[in-house]
């Protein structure tokens, strides 16, 4: 049997990547910095083109028990309530596409990610370890140091045939892949998170359907998870940079959101004013991959927020790493542990990823825009409907 490659990161994109490679018989194993799994994230939303590839690995089943699968995005004025336009998820939607739209919450596809490769292939993730630097050895191989996060300094080196680097945005595989890098910029948006059961809330701001409220300088989405018997919420303002963005999940004063909605429609207001646990998070990212060699060289690769990090205003950001995922297993299938493997997923996937990270930018402007490029968006969604919302180009293309 092949050495087990090193996948550094135990989050989504870490785990969906040790399961494609066990899906073919390629060992790995995982390091985790954190000290538990903890439900971190709220919700996430699953575009057709991700969850054929969960269903591709055996997971449609378990996908039915913990998901939502709205009927519907609708896009509405946060200022007026006014109807925007609207894109059906119906069976054509999913016959166009081959799987259905769906809304999770993060930590329960990371649980069945974790069953699944903990269950049927027997890959224990390891956690209180992170990668410390790794250096090329005269055999083509890796030399890793990890160290001990937990109460324990522990030091550990060895020897492995590649590097994946999933450790997400501040990743510390990428640091030393891309030396002399910029650090991640803040995007100048907050996101203010809350995850309630919809029983807690009043029966006018319960909802089974994805919906995103567009306003000058804010957006606001909701949509169900677990079935339907939560109800996940993100609010988009503008906002001072915070003092340490690495500390990235914060309890957050509600005064300064309810402040901002002020001005927006009931329901907007509803759910700021009815909901008391907000979380928050400074919005951050990378810009565009710009060329193959930014995620993989040598031994060493990045996947999902390491690579490309993107702005979550195309909902794509756990689906790109997912479909990262795919596509390492099937180049490392073809390939062997050697280099071009690693070359080749990163030609396969980098204009993709930088695509959806423009397209999240653009679609950030066009979303929080104000003045006469308002009234010109609104226009246009009024006379194109569906045909400006779908995107057929991010939903169709296969990657399994």
């Amino acid at each position: 049997m092949d050495t087990p490659l090193l996948i550094a990161g135990g989050g989504i994109g870490g785990l969906a990547a040790a399961l494609a490679l066990a899906r073919q018989q390629i060992p790995s194993r995982v390091i985790e910095q954190a000290d538990a799994w903890a439900e971190v994230g709220a919700g996430i939303q699953l575009g057709p083109n991700v969850v054929r590839v969960l269903k591709s690995w055996g997971l449609g089943d378990a996908l039915q028990e913990m998901a939502s699968f709205p009927q519907m995005l609708r896009v509405r004025d946060a200022l007026n309530g006014r109807m925007l336009g609207v894109l059906h998820f119906d069976s054509q939607f999913g016959l166009r596409y081959g799987a259905p739209y769906a809304t999770v919450h993060r930590a329960d596809l990371h649980r069945v990610l974790l069953d699944e490769v903990l269950r049927q292939y027997g890959i224990q993730p390891q956690l209180q370890r992170r990668i410390e630097r790794y250096r090329t050895c005269a055999d083509g191989g890796l030399e890793v140091e990890l160290h001990g996060t937990g109460a324990e300094a522990v030091t550990e080196q060895l020897q492995v045939p590649m590097l994946i680097g999933a450790d997400g945005l501040w990743s510390r595989v990428r640091k030393q892949l891309l030396p002399g890098e910029a650090e991640p910029r803040y995007s100048g948006i907050l996101a203010y998170r809350a995850l309630v059961p919809q029983a807690t809330l009043p029966a006018c701001l319960r909802s089974r359907q994805v919906t995103a409220w567009l306003g000058p300088d804010l957006h606001a989405v909701q949509y169900p998870v677990r079935g339907g018997s939560h109800l996940n919420v993100v609010i988009m303002i503008r906002g001072p940079r915070p003092e340490d963005l690495q500390d990235w999940d914060h309890a957050a004063n509600a005064g300064h959101l309810r402040t901002a909605l002020q001005h927006t429609a009931l329901p907007v207001r509803g759910l700021a004013d009815a909901i008391a646990s907000w979380r928050l998070w400074p919005l951050c990212d990378r810009p565009p991959v710009r060329a193959a060699r930014e995620m993989a060289q040598g031994q060493v690769a990045l996947l999902g927020d390491a690579a490309h990090p993107m702005r979550p205003f195309l909902a794509q950001g756990a689906g790109m790493a997912i479909e990262d995922a795919a596509v390492l297993a099937q180049c490392l299938q073809a390939q062997g542990q050697r280099p071009q493997a690693l070359q080749q997923y990163a030609q396969q996937r980098w204009q993709r990823v930088s695509r959806v990270q423009q397209r999240s930018i653009r679609n950030g402007g066009i979303f929080h825009s104000t003045g006469w490029l308002r009234w010109g968006r609104d226009t246009g969604m009024r006379l194109l409907g569906e045909r400006l919302i779908d995107v057929p180009w991010l939903y169709g293309q296969c990657v399994v």
